[in-house]
């Protein structure tokens, strides 16, 4: 049987992150250019080369919510929190943080208002998380070389497994159809929105929440990144560390933080009435079969994930405005993917701007793609390119491409389409397009 013709939207949006707490702050930042990077607070770096990070500040798991929610009806227990004060010390951080960004755009989205009418079966999750729960692990394996195997904690599995993350969301909001979580290093979270709309075009699905977590700013996650000569050092101004395509970039910032979607099926948003951010057109994704590591030459694979995007979304390079780039800000990778956006928008360079949000956020590993995606759909809403920031001199292979890379501020035009990059180690990419309804 063929796939239904169905479309796909975004309703709902929920934010974690360095640079806020929730999606309208962390769009003021992006927009006005303001960085989320600092010194780290969590732990002692001395003895590593790198002093920064990007933590998410004054966050409480346990924060009340602005009004309570119905997910299983009005005669049901309401839910007045992500998690409850009980809860805490039962998940990893990555749940805290998307758990709360998840609750926030099921809330953003109003369904809530209209669960009597909704299948809960055709409701899923698909919510990715790179790494886990790297700080509990750290802290599990001191207590059990302290105390001895009675002092693990019964909760340490759920606090560390990937999935239960997908798990407590479902749980939390009574979806009940598709749940799952995607690991896929960097691209997790734009391969977890990817697949989430499959789930719904293909018919399995009319809601989907989508996104992804991460926290992994520990002495292992950190230092082990060092090691690899991948962090950046500039420890001396945290703010300017991550400056994407500048020729004195030296490497990323590592953060942590969370980006969830609520996707939904047009038909069932109309009828509803529901606010539509924008829509998901298209999604590629590709391998490079190159290196662990690093991009193939020329990003080739990150290329044919663009243009089968955009091939899905039946647009053509000039119909996009706006590339959200995966732009880590290390000396290879900003390189190697400028080229393969240039080559893909060789006719639109007059027109199309490119940006790197990870100048402000840093990266979030498993949260990074949605972060993007993030990024493309806000610039989709409100006509604002969020800009590169820390782009004061750029690298002469990145200017030969005679790509526009938003540098330093903002730029205000309408944004019909966009389309966002997320690439990971093990040579994976996902590239996603959106449009305006």
């Amino acid at each position: 049987m063929n796939p239904p013709n169905r479309r796909v939207v975004i309703t709902g949006l929920g934010a974690v992150n360095p640079c806020g707490n929730t999606a309208p702050d962390t769009w003021a930042a992006l927009s006005a250019g303001r960085s989320g990077i600092g010194r780290i607070t969590r732990f002692d770096p001395t003895g590593c080369t790198a002093h920064i990070a990007g933590e998410v500040k004054n966050f409480d798991p346990a924060r009340p919510l602005p009004a309570p929610l119905h997910p299983r009806g009005a005669g049901h227990d309401p839910l007045t929190q992500a998690t409850t004060p009980k809860d805490v010390k039962k998940f990893g951080r990555f749940t805290h943080l998307g758990a709360a960004a998840a609750v926030e755009a099921y809330a953003d989205s109003g369904l809530d208002a209209h669960r009597a009418t909704l299948n809960p079966e055709r409701m899923g999750v698909n919510l990715g998380v790179g790494l886990g729960g790297l700080p509990e692990m750290e802290a599990m394996h001191d207590t059990w070389k302290a105390g001895g195997y009675r002092k693990i904690s019964p909760f340490f599995i759920i606090q560390i497994a990937p999935n239960l993350l997908a798990g407590q969301v479902s749980l939390l909001l009574d979806f009940r159809g598709p749940n799952m979580s995607v690991a896929s290093a960097c691209a997790t979270s734009g391969h977890a929105i990817g697949e989430a709309t499959a789930a719904i075009v293909r018919g399995d699905a009319d809601v989907m929440v989508a996104g992804g977590a991460e926290s992994t700013v520990t002495p292992l996650g950190i230092g082990a990144f060092a090691q690899m000569r991948a962090l950046s050092t500039r420890n001396d101004a945290p703010e300017a560390a991550s400056r994407p395509y500048d020729k004195d970039r030296d490497g990323f910032v590592l953060s942590e933080g969370s980006v969830v979607f609520v996707l939904e099926e047009y038909e069932q948003a109309v009828k509803r009435g529901a606010r539509i951010y924008a829509e998901v057109r298209g999604y590629g994704a590709t391998a490079d079969a190159h290196h662990l590591s690093s991009l193939a030459p020329g990003a080739e694979g990150s290329a044919r994930a663009m243009r089968a995007a955009l091939s899905r979304a039946g647009l053509k390079p000039t119909d996009v405005d706006y590339v959200s780039a995966h732009a880590t800000s290390t000396p290879g990778g900003d390189g190697e993917e400028a080229a393969a956006i240039a080559s893909v928008f060789a006719d639109n360079k007059a027109n199309l701007h490119v940006s790197g949000v990870k100048s402000m956020t840093g990266h979030l590993l498993g949260g990074a793609g949605a972060m993007g995606a993030f990024a493309a759909v806000m610039a989709i809403r409100d006509g604002v390119v969020p800009p590169t920031i820390n782009l004061v001199n750029i690298d002469p292979e990145c200017a030969a491409t005679g790509l526009n890379f938003t540098p330093l501020t903002a730029v205000r035009k309408p944004v019909r389409a966009a389309l966002a990059n997320s690439f990971g180690f093990g040579g994976t990419n996902a590239s996603l397009v959106f449009s305006k309804v």
